[in-house]
């Protein structure tokens, strides 16, 4: 058994950080050494929402230490990223390469999603008993046992801080623009919101070498930061602009009055969960990002003609094939991984580190365990 901490949900509405013990991993699992782990909104939400306890975090990177004797595909030494949405690669939904909805495995999209997961729960006790790991991973801990399918492998020279936010906020934003709504040359995008997930869209964008890249946020600050990231224009919504009405004019402006090829929301906002698709034009695809899961009232004139809205999952993420390409574009300087992170933290300062993502103050922040021992 090794001894470590964890941050750990109580089911109602807090958390703490506890001491907890770890085992040996099954057959296809892996003990993983967490390294960092992001700090995302989906973290905060899930301890004040989700109603029984479990380890928090869902964005990690590390180093394996122990592996189950039917691993292959990794060693201990091996550096890794986790990844929450495990592929079982033999459902419906794996083998027409939609991976990151597997029906088995995922905790959000499966046919029988459980959160905050339902991983090998014996692995990790807690004051004597087993406890769950969010999204089956748990990366707000010193350790994690979690299936082979959930880490991969990379020799990038890349800081453990800026690998560990690859499995949520980069992924998503990246691959929401290349592999979901596969963006074109020259086309036009607008981003609603440029928080974490936005400043990747923007990255995603300008990846595929978009001619007008339009970042919308009621944050001035955010606005100028999105700048570094690669949007070339600017808009400073008014809070009081119900629908951005006068945002939508902007954009089309903009966009030669047709409206932009396609539209991202990032903000989260439900309110605004029809506003992306006044912004586009005919036959341009809108993207709610966000994971907006509320009821929203469209007026159907807004899809005319042609228009598309999709609400993609994690930006279609094959993690064995798109970890490797964000890895190669941050190699090539194309991608910028370290100047999202805004601060770090150790694990006794997550409260102020969620504070601080609340308050606008983070692109990213990450939590550190650089002084761990096994």
């Amino acid at each position: 058994m090794i001894l470590g901490k964890a941050a750990i949900a109580d089911g109602k509405g807090n958390f703490s950080i506890e001491d907890i013990k770890i085992g040996n991993p099954k057959n296809d699992e892996v003990l993983v050494k967490i390294m960092a782990s992001g700090v995302c909104h989906t973290d905060f939400d899930s301890y004040k929402q989700w109603t029984k306890e479990f380890i928090l975090g869902h964005e990690g990177a590390g180093i394996v230490l122990k592996v189950g004797k039917d691993v292959a595909n990794v060693v201990p030494g091996d550096k890794v990223i986790l990844n929450w949405s495990i592929p079982c690669n033999n459902c419906f939904q794996c083998k027409n390469e939609n991976f990151n909805i597997c029906e088995n495995n995922s905790p959000v999209a499966g046919t029988n999603p459980g959160l905050p997961g339902h991983a090998n729960m014996e692995g990790t006790l807690y004051r004597g008993k087993g406890i769950e790991r969010s999204f089956n991973l748990g990366t707000m801990s010193t350790h994690t046992i979690v299936k082979e399918a959930a880490v991969v492998k990379y020799i990038h020279d890349i800081p453990f801080t800026s690998a560990s936010i690859i499995g949520c906020g980069v992924m998503t934003g990246v691959g929401s623009v290349i592999n979901t709504a596969k963006v074109t040359k020259e086309s036009s995008v607008v981003v609603l919101g440029t928080g974490g997930v936005g400043l990747n869209v923007i990255q995603g964008a300008k990846i595929t070498n978009a001619s007008k890249i339009i970042a919308v946020d009621v944050s001035e600050n955010r606005l100028k930061l999105s700048k570094k990231f690669g949007s070339t224009h600017q808009i400073l919504a008014d809070r009081d602009d119900k629908g951005l009405l006068k945002v939508v004019e902007q954009v089309k402006s903009l966009t030669d009055n047709r409206g932009a090829d396609f539209v991202f929301e990032c903000t989260g906002v439900p309110a605004l969960g029809a506003t992306l698709l006044a912004m586009i034009r005919n036959a341009g695809s809108a993207v709610q990002v966000s994971g907006i899961e509320e009821e929203i009232i469209f007026n159907m004139q807004l899809f005319e003609w042609d228009k598309k809205y999709i609400n993609p999952l994690y930006g279609k993420c094959n993690p064995q094939q798109d970890f490797p390409k964000i890895l190669d574009y941050y190699a090539s300087e194309n991608l910028l991984l370290d100047e999202l992170i805004t601060k770090t933290y150790t694990l006794d300062n997550l409260e102020v580190a969620f504070e601080d993502m609340l308050n606008g103050t983070n692109a990213k922040g990450v939590i550190i365990f650089d002084k761990v021992k096994e």
